[in-house]
């Protein structure tokens, strides 16, 4: 049997066990990895089906391996790509990238010989599978439902999308990880989100209801637990905006994000490289298929958010939670669920525009890209928006597709040229202006809508601005040069 990263990154499941008692999804994905079940005197050992290794977590740990004189135990369950440090400028003539300083160089190099080394496989630069982890990952297939899947990163939670237990960790768990394939962790309890109400979308898309749903939650209202999604309007929804909501969950405080595996999940599994094909593959969706929750489960707590009457939906302040929508005001009051402390704290900037409408903030730059919104159904809807039309003179608008796959597929679409005629700057796969550490930055004091994921204070460069919202949203918002409602350009 072919155990490559790219053939086979998950255990071949059994069933789950038939009991009496109603079980969550987590419950059962929780019974089939436990190795050393959890006691009074140390947390459960957890079998790690799949590890993912980028450049700004892995150094430490592979130092920690080689101070003890480690191997890594199983360098085939372990993949590894770089994504933060990536700068997104074209490479030169002779191949050399333009990294921003030394140390991200440093950082590339030293992943991809810490992977010769303890043979790992790793995609370089000029990989044609490079780009995000949390893209890449589930591109290739690697996300199979049941299997536990870590990295160096909280939004691994995205590909909780398609049923899998994935979640960041921190340095010494990856050493961990490395070291023994395995984890040692509590049970998290399980939590519940239900999306009720007929989805009908009017310029509304998952990072709206994701926006919608953390505010609901509140600051920390998860706090270390997994959000199971539930609810009819799933059926609507593609694995790219399921990706999306698990993607933004940890933003609530939650460990990770589950949504049972159906056959949407199968369709999308169906045919990618790491995936089994014919019988072998008709055979793990019998399995998958019992993969949700029972009839009568309990959860510690759950939350109703009914998307029917949704609208678009944007960040203020500092922290992804504090949302409203863009035809409302930023409020003058904690919202419900809020700390009135963290309240006021998360507001920053924003604090002297409380009672301001929403709409028509006035924005400097524009970001669409990143694990949250950097797929090719993300950059087909701020596309629709920008065809035929150009950006506002005053702002900067950049485009970075979150996977080299993904900027092939929207060249071949010719999306490139609707956003370069348009006025944007078309870049390289990389996290980017998500987070700032390649040397993309927003100048100090100016504000960016962003597609991303958070919003905290200086995370988009030293005193720069974060607004959070939608491809649909960010595209109008470039036409016009302010925060805008993508209703009212459609």
């Amino acid at each position: 049997m072919n155990t490559s990263p790219t053939s086979l990154p998950a255990t071949l499941r059994q069933p789950p066990l038939e009991t009496k008692v109603p079980r969550t999804l987590l419950d059962k994905i929780w019974e089939q990895s436990v190795v050393v079940p959890e006691s009074e005197q140390h947390p459960a050992v957890v079998f790690v089906d799949l590890h993912i290794l980028h450049e700004v977590t892995s150094g430490q740990a592979f130092k920690s391996l080689a101070d003890r004189g480690l191997k890594v135990r199983h360098p085939e369950r372990t993949v590894a790509l770089a994504d933060h440090a990536v700068p997104t400028g074209s490479p030169d003539a002779s191949g050399n990238w333009p990294f921003a300083n030394a140390s991200t160089r440093k950082s590339v190099e030293l992943l991809e010989h810490n992977c010769r080394t303890h043979g790992i496989e790793c995609f370089s630069l000029n990989d044609d599978r490079q780009g995000i982890v949390h893209v890449v990952v589930p591109e290739l297939g690697l996300t199979w439902p049941s299997s536990v899947i870590v990295c160096g990163d909280s939004h691994t939670s995205t590909q909780g999308a398609y049923g899998a237990l994935a979640f960041g960790i921190g340095s010494s768990e990856v050493a961990a990880v490395l070291a023994t394939q395995t984890l040692l962790m509590k049970k998290p309890v399980a939590l519940r989100v239900e999306l009720r109400g007929e989805f009908k979308p009017q310029a509304v898309t998952a990072k709206d209801i994701s926006l919608a749903v953390l505010a609901e939650i509140g600051v920390g209202g998860a706090q270390g637990g997994v959000i199971e999604f539930t609810g009819p309007a799933l059926r609507l929804l593609g694995m790219d905006e399921r990706m999306t909501l698990c993607n933004q969950s940890v933003e609530a405080g939650a460990r990770t994000a589950l949504i049972a595996p159906d056959e949407i999940t199968f369709a999308d599994l169906a045919g990618r490289k790491a995936c089994p094909q014919g019988e072998e593959f008709e055979r793990l969706k019998n399995l998958w298929a019992g993969l949700k929750s029972d009839e009568n489960a309990e959860y510690a707590r759950t939350w109703i958010v009914d998307i029917e009457k949704m609208t678009p939906r944007a960040t203020y302040g500092t922290l992804p939670a504090l949302s409203a929508a863009l035809d409302e005001s930023i409020p003058d009051s904690a919202p419900a669920g809020c700390d009135d402390a963290v309240w006021r704290n998360g507001l920053d900037y924003m604090a002297m525009h409380a009672g301001m409408r929403m709409h028509g903030i006035p924005v400097q730059h524009v970001f669409i890209g990143s694990c949250t919104n950097g797929r090719l159904s993300d950059l087909r809807l701020a596309a629709e928006v920008l065809r035929g039309k150009k950006i506002a003179p005053s702002l900067k608008l950049w485009v970075v597709a979150g996977s080299r796959s993904v900027k092939r597929a929207a060249e071949a679409e010719g999306l490139d040229r609707i956003f370069r005629d348009a006025g944007a700057d078309w870049r390289e796969p990389s996290c980017s202006l998500c987070v700032a550490m390649n040397g993309d930055f927003i100048p100090a004091g100016e504000t960016c809508v962003s597609t991303s994921n958070r919003n905290f204070a200086h995370r988009q460069g030293p005193s720069g601005r974060t607004i959070l919202a939608s491809p649909l949203t960010a595209a109008a918002t470039a036409l016009k040069g302010c925060l805008t409602d993508p209703r009212e350009v459609l």
